[in-house]
């Protein structure tokens, strides 16, 4: 997905939230938020990809700081919360039930403001409603013929979702090997490698690296191991926007986008409303 006219100003909405989140002291904020406005023109033009352009000069701003993981204090916050709200719900017998939570647990996204209090209330609304674009069903026909599948979890809470999820799709598709991958490094509120193993994915799948702290799946960024396993893979599932922002040019039919289209570039993309669930499928 290419820029749209919206996503410079998300960018510097991001990096202010980044620079009060990564120090106290207002002047250096004050000469952060200069830094960023000097940026800008280095690393957006026409045919950027919001995700990955926004994400090179996060870290810019990240050294800028001294600050490697900004966000460090809101992902154990939205860590603590999600895994109580799995942890109350409790198994899931329902595999497109299981599919819809690992979707609505993506509002878990300080990126955007999200109060994380209101995860659970929220979860169990969402789910209860339909998906606005629903591939749904030929996600778990391919899942049926498949022999891997590549999962590209996202932010750092809702990955209790995903594993909920994952742990449904093994059981309804034994013969499946399952690798899913995160970042190497800390990113806003990305999950990394090290988040998966803290969640106890190492008992579920082969967990993975992309190879890059980028946001989303830049395939140009990844490292070289990460993309043989991408060519080689069935079926790839790939959780929120910045992972459509970086894959959906791809048109690339073995990947299945999970998301709550929370912006307006998403919404127009996709052609539907602001706040929609889907599912759907790469050569939308």
């Amino acid at each position: 997905m290419k820029i749209h006219y919206e996503c410079i100003a998300c960018a510097v909405n991001q990096a202010q939230k980044i620079v009060e989140m990564g120090t106290e002291d207002v002047v250096q904020r004050k000469k952060a938020m200069l830094f960023i406005a000097k940026k800008l023109g280095e690393f957006f033009n026409e045919d950027s990809v919001p995700a990955t352009d926004g994400g090179r000069l996060f870290l810019e701003l990240y050294e800028f700081l001294r600050n490697d993981d900004p966000f460090e204090e809101y992902k154990r916050l939205s860590t603590e919360l999600a895994r109580d709200v799995v942890s109350d719900m409790g198994r899931v017998n329902d595999l497109k039930t299981a599919l819809k939570l690992a979707i609505a647990g993506n509002l878990i996204d300080f990126a955007v403001g999200y109060d994380p209090r209101k995860a659970e209330e929220d979860m169990l609304r969402l789910t209860s409603g339909e998906l606005y674009i629903d591939h749904s069903s030929e996600l778990f026909s391919e899942l049926e013929n498949a022999r891997s599948l590549l999962y590209l979890v996202d932010n750092c809470g809702e990955i209790y979702f995903d594993r909920m999820f994952i742990e449904r799709i093994r059981e309804e598709f034994p013969g499946l090997k399952v690798y899913v991958a995160a970042k190497e490094g800390p990113i806003i509120n990305d999950a990394t490698v090290e988040d998966l193993r803290e969640a106890g994915f190492d008992e579920i799948a082969e967990v993975v690296s992309t190879g890059s702290r980028l946001p989303g799946t830049p395939l140009e960024y990844a490292s070289p191991g990460f993309l043989r396993l991408f060519e080689r893979v069935d079926v790839v599932i790939a959780k929120g926007q910045a992972n459509f922002e970086t894959l959906s040019d791809l048109k690339d039919p073995r990947i299945f986008f999970l998301l709550k289209a929370k912006c307006t570039p998403i919404s127009r993309e996709l052609g539907v409303p602001k706040g929609s669930l889907v599912c759907v499928r790469g050569r939308y």
